[in-house]
């Protein structure tokens, strides 16, 4: 069955796209919430006229989403969370994490537009931000554990032994 999407639904296509469904899907889900509509020969035609009369407004739509794609531009998140000994972490990281630590840096996206797969470990993966059918961002995200900052640990420590051994040596010669 042929449809033609009212709005975005990730994994299946964008506002405008018409995309093949099963039937049940389509007569059960979408045409009912009015996420879609049967593609008939004259609603292809009004959608082709609509996306004329339209043209310059999705050129601004899509301004608009590299605008805020080169807000993420270069953004690593570093995730913290409670982990177990076996690395196992107590709950996912997932989407909805990924939104709460944009927010925090001041960049405001919804939900429901940040797709990537739950992670249940320490380690690292990609989200990816879907702003526009033609413009898409992956940020990398890496979790580590809360109560063992590796980076900061590692450091300190590196520094202090080569420090101890210059202050031993001044104080051997200085007791002969």
């Amino acid at each position: 069955m042929e449809i033609i999407l009212k709005e975005d639904i990730i994994g299946l296509g964008y506002k405008n796209d018409i995309v093949n469904v099963k039937n049940g899907y389509g007569r059960n889900y979408l045409i009912p919430t009015g996420k879609g509509i049967i593609a008939s020969l004259s609603a292809k035609k009004q959608l082709a006229e609509n996306l004329k009369q339209q043209a310059s407004k999705l050129a601004a739509l899509k301004a608009e989403a590299e605008k805020k794609a080169a807000q993420l531009e270069g953004v690593e998140l570093v995730i913290a969370t409670k982990v177990s000994a076996t690395g196992v972490t107590y709950g996912s990281v997932n989407a909805a994490t990924v939104v709460e630590e944009l927010a925090k840096r001041g960049i405001e996206i919804d939900r429901k537009i940040v797709t990537m797969r739950d992670m249940k470990k320490v380690g690292t993966s990609e989200a990816t931000v879907h702003f526009h059918k033609e413009v898409e961002v992956k940020v990398p995200v890496t979790v580590v554990a809360e109560n063992q900052p590796a980076p900061a640990v590692e450091e300190a420590p590196a520094e202090q032994p080569a420090e101890a051994p210059v202050a031993a040596e001044e104080e051997t010669p200085a007791a002969e």
